[in-house]
């Protein structure tokens, strides 16, 4: 076995998420892959058509803790559910809907039983309660380890087609179905110095934005069927997302600020007690899995989708973000390595 380190080398925390994407991508081969790495999900052709994949892991302490700063014990649940939210999330990012998963479970052998069937109660009740009433837990592996860790896996199709990054175009109206900034302050509570008995029920609802998170479902499959152009999930923060879909579309974007007031106001709750502003959070919280789309002027824009900003043509070289005119810096955001 090699070192993990060669001496001189750059490490994967100094060059971030992208940068190790970056770098490994090119070494591995698509073949005749229906779509490879570089959305939300993957594409497998298949006979009668395609299916879309996703996967992703959470674990201990470092995407949870079981029991946070504030005091706030995160429940078994909310895991299980959050491993199942996240991974749809992708599935509807595409314009699709999920329709099995396989799930590998890693933990200590002195976990409780009651902690595991909790967990499963956690996905059964996300799968419900998300609208995913297509998805079948197909299987997937138990093993021990040092700390939880979860891996889901997600399968799904598309009926109107998988609704790529890279397709916005000048002139596109950008579009918000979801949540944003409340999983951002939800971790910032759960982080914070402010004990969890104290918060009141604003407070506390923010905090499960961030447990237990509530992609719109069935938001992907009606932009898709609407016509968009383009698509992804917020899962690093609206800033970050934004950036990336302008770079795969080459293309620029402008968010209007007066429009994402009223995501902010809903932050108020956590913004007052901590003394923070909330538009920070708007911009930059991860994790509330909601939807940015870019819909074609002319057609009718879902109603559960808000617009909060127009795709612009590059003006130089580089793709950009801007805040009323001001270019923002779109690495900021959840980085898994940052």
């Amino acid at each position: 076995m090699t070192n993990q380190q060669t001496d001189n080398s750059p490490t994967v925390g100094d060059i971030g998420e992208q940068g190790i994407l970056n770098e490994i991508l090119p070494l591995l081969d698509a073949k005749d892959a229906g779509l490879g790495p570089g959305d939300d999900a993957g594409a497998l052709r298949v006979a009668g058509g395609e299916v879309v994949v996703s996967v992703d892991t959470i674990v201990q302490d470092q995407d949870f803790r079981l029991v946070w700063p504030s005091g706030h014990e995160h429940a078994a649940y909310d895991i299980g559910w959050k491993s199942i939210a996240q991974n749809v999330s992708d599935i509807n990012a595409m314009g699709g809907v999920p329709t099995g998963a396989v799930i590998s479970l890693s933990m200590p052998a002195e976990v409780s039983l009651a902690w595991a069937k909790e967990f499963a109660s956690g996905i059964a009740a996300a799968i419900s309660s998300l609208g995913a009433a297509r998805l079948a837990i197909l299987g997937g592996d138990l093993s021990r380890s040092s700390e939880i860790s979860v891996t889901t896996t997600v399968l799904g199709e598309c009926e109107y087609g998988k609704i790529l990054r890279t397709g916005a175009k000048p002139g596109d109206r950008l579009a918000v179905a979801g949540r944003l900034g409340a999983a951002g302050a939800g971790l910032a509570l759960l982080e914070g110095k402010h004990e969890a008995t104290t918060w009141s029920r604003a407070v506390l609802r923010l905090a499960d934005a961030q447990c237990k998170p509530t992609p719109p479902l069935e938001s992907g499959p009606r932009a898709a069927q609407s016509g968009a152009h383009a698509m992804m999930d917020i899962s690093d923060g609206l800033v970050r997302d934004a950036g990336r879909l302008a770079k795969a579309s080459r293309v620029s974007i402008k968010l209007d600020k007066s429009a994402l007031e009223v995501f902010a106001h809903r932050l108020e709750p956590a913004a007052k007690l901590l003394d923070f502003d909330p538009m920070q959070w708007v911009l930059h919280g991860g994790e509330d899995f909601g939807l940015l789309a870019c819909f074609p002027t002319g057609v009718e824009i879902p109603e559960e989708f808000s617009v909060v900003g127009e795709v612009v043509p590059l003006t130089g070289r580089r793709s950009n973000v801007f805040l009323n005119g001001k270019q923002l810096d779109y690495r900021s955001g959840f980085d898994h390595f940052g």
